[in-house]
């Protein structure tokens, strides 16, 4: 079967959607895989057909902006100023994933690319397979990833219309854009204005959860849809650590991750002395990843190693706990590692996460990013080096995460559409 995946958004996004094209890969499928231009190298190294769609999301993120943006955490704010983006760059995107999905038998896509390929299926009469890595199907087990989870003592009906809402601002923030797309290149109807609900592209086939069942268990009011676990990207394979790397982790106790990927910082100076002061104030270790504009140091003292990128899977099983912003992938990569996490969420689902560990009891109390200290990132690095009971539920939940295979889940799903199509 011919599959082209669409999957926009930062490397956190995208990278579990490379993992589920070289699985589809593996088992004899044509994957392309769309994605921004600045991912070419990534896609391509583990063996994936890349095509690419107008603009670097790195540049973007690292704009003065857009770092004061995702500082202040306002969804709202990022929703607005994304979808003006979107809007720029919507005719080139629908002009180069026309061509791209053309003779396709299959379009799969998660929320960053859903309406994109919502109309790519309409216009092709393709089949559209949506997959996500975060809870968008409304439910009334749960509130919406943006929201506190203590909306749900409202009840099932609010938990369901705080899904609507969620839905509701990232369609709003799609909508210029697929309008201008569908009148000028795909010479489509218009959606109305709360959306392409009533699609039947939207409807016809599964829906497939890049997440484990042992963090997040299936609601029942959940149709035709599967929580595969999640879908891990692992280091390329010719990947090796730097010497230096290994120097610092060998060179005494299991050190702390400290990172916040994508997540820029107006003053990445100061992000990482605040880091510094924390570690000081607990006696630990860390590795500190500068990601996009997140930290940045000269003269670090011996008890820092700061590093642009290194393979989740690599580090994580060598550290002693995780502190991140909360991103979906980080996530997965630390519970999979069985150890305990801190999570200093951002904006978006990144709350969603921070309270979800907290409840596994495998990690901390999230921290919001507004409200970090040097104080209270140290009283959580305490914590997470510490409780032993934290420590033995990480490293129960990491063993039933080892054990599932979400790539493998999921492509048999997939498998299942094609033998439905050619019945």
């Amino acid at each position: 079967m011919r599959i082209a995946i669409i999957a926009l958004g930062s490397q956190g996004d995208v990278q579990p959607y490379i993992a589920l094209g070289k699985g589809l890969k593996a088992t004899g499928h044509d994957v392309r895989l769309l994605t921004h231009e600045n991912f070419e190298g990534l896609v391509s190294s583990h063996g994936l057909k890349f095509y690419p769609m107008h603009g670097n999301v790195q540049e973007l993120i690292e704009t003065p902006e857009m770092r004061e943006l995702s500082e202040k955490g306002n969804f709202l704010t990022m929703t607005l100023r994304t979808a003006k983006e979107t809007e720029r760059v919507a005719i080139r995107w629908a002009e180069a994933g026309l061509e791209a999905c053309r003779g396709m038998d299959l379009l799969l896509a998660g929320v960053g690319g859903l309406y994109l390929g919502l109309a790519f299926a309409e216009k092709l009469e393709l089949p559209l397979l949506q997959a996500h890595v975060f809870p968008f199907t409304p439910t009334k087990t749960f509130p919406s990833v943006l929201f506190p989870q203590s909306l749900n003592r409202y009840g099932g009906t609010v938990n369901w219309l705080s899904h609507q809402v969620l839905r509701q601002l990232i369609w709003q923030g799609s909508r210029a854009g697929d309008t201008a797309a569908r009148k000028q290149v795909l010479n489509l109807p218009v959606s109305s204005f709360f959306g392409p609900r009533k699609s039947p592209h939207l409807h016809r086939y599964p829906t497939l959860y890049g997440f484990s069942p042992s963090v997040i268990s299936k609601p029942s009011d959940w149709d035709n849809t599967y929580v595969t676990g999640y879908w891990f990207l692992d280091a390329a394979p010719d990947w090796t650590p730097p010497s230096e790397l290994v120097d610092f982790l060998q060179a005494g106790s299991p050190p702390l991750y400290i990172g916040f990927g994508s997540m820029g910082n107006r003053n990445p100076e100061e992000t990482a002395d605040l880091v510094l002061q924390a570690l000081a104030k607990t006696g630990q270790r860390a590795i500190m990843l500068s990601g996009w504009s997140g930290m940045r140091k000269q003269n670090l003292p011996d008890s820092a190693y700061l590093v642009d990128s290194v393979p989740h899977a690599w580090l994580f099983p060598r550290v002693a706990a995780v502190v991140h912003h909360g991103g979906a992938g980080t996530t997965a990569a630390g519970l999979r590692a069985g150890v305990p996490t801190v999570i200093i969420p951002f904006f978006g689902d990144q709350g969603f996460w921070g309270q979800r560990v907290a409840e596994l009891g495998v990690g901390t109390e999230p921290i919001p990013r507004k409200q970090l200290t040097a104080e209270r990132l140290a009283q959580a690095i305490q914590t997470a080096v510490t409780d032993k009971m934290m420590h033995q539920r990480a490293a129960a939940l990491g063993a039933k995460i080892r054990a599932e295979d979400g790539i493998a889940n999921a492509v048999a799903v997939i498998q299942e559409i094609e033998n439905l199509r050619v019945a």
